[in-house]
């Protein structure tokens, strides 16, 4: 990867939103649209948990999602999903440390991105070693979103590894909201992950505008 392409995936995790239908009370497009309308930087498509959608219902989603997501030039990223991610011609994939192994998903997407969830340096160096973009800390605060997280470490992880001299793109996962984000970008991080901070918000766009101005700035002052 040069370092073109890592600027640009930087800047693209700044404000990178990822969300299923279990993740709204809404209509999952409408959410998208108006998160896309305030400036989210990137999006996931996260179809999991109790009462998620399967099969061609899933797919006809992300099919409509990743529609908006080209429109506006936001990359489409798929969770987990390998082979959805494949028929959709998505962006790229994302793999938590549980989900199929990092370096068989490189191989089978080729050049689409690829992120990684860690949380341990050992585990980004690995995700390093296996052709990740980017890798996903945390969870940085206590989430409710995610059943299945592990400890909570704050930001000790996005210093560690800018203290190891780490370059990688880094975006922060886990309770992210606005009052909580700044210390993770000041921490080294790339950008921050949201779920319930736009899904859950009665204006998304409002939401996800406030959030992309905040990064902005916190990464102006560094």
């Amino acid at each position: 990867m040069t370092k073109a392409d890592q600027q640009q995936i930087k800047q693209q995790l700044s404000v990178y939103f990822i969300m299923g239908t279990t993740n709204t009370s809404r209509h999952p497009l409408d959410v998208v649209k108006e998160a896309i309308q305030g400036g989210i930087t990137m999006f996931q498509f996260r179809e999991k948990g109790e009462g998620a959608l399967q099969g061609e219902e899933k797919k006809q989603l992300a099919r409509d999602i990743q529609a908006l997501c080209q429109e506006a030039n936001v990359p489409f990223i798929v969770n987990d999903d390998v082979q959805l991610a494949i028929d959709l011609d998505a962006d790229g994939v994302h793999v938590g440390q549980e989900d199929t192994n990092a370096q068989d998903v490189r191989q089978r997407i080729g050049h689409k991105l690829l992120g990684v969830s860690t949380h341990h340096i050992d585990e980004v160096k690995q995700a390093m070693k296996d052709g990740a973009d980017y890798v996903g800390m945390g969870p940085v605060y206590p989430t409710e979103t995610k059943k299945d997280t592990r400890t909570v470490q704050g930001v000790s992880l996005i210093t560690e590894v800018r203290r190891h001299g780490l370059h990688i793109p880094i975006v922060g996962i886990g309770g992210i909201s606005y009052e909580n984000a700044a210390p993770v970008i000041q921490a080294g991080a790339d950008g921050i992950s949201i779920i319930s901070a736009i899904s859950q918000s009665t204006d998304p766009k409002k939401a996800a505008k406030e959030l992309k101005s905040l990064v902005v700035s916190e990464k102006a002052s560094l």
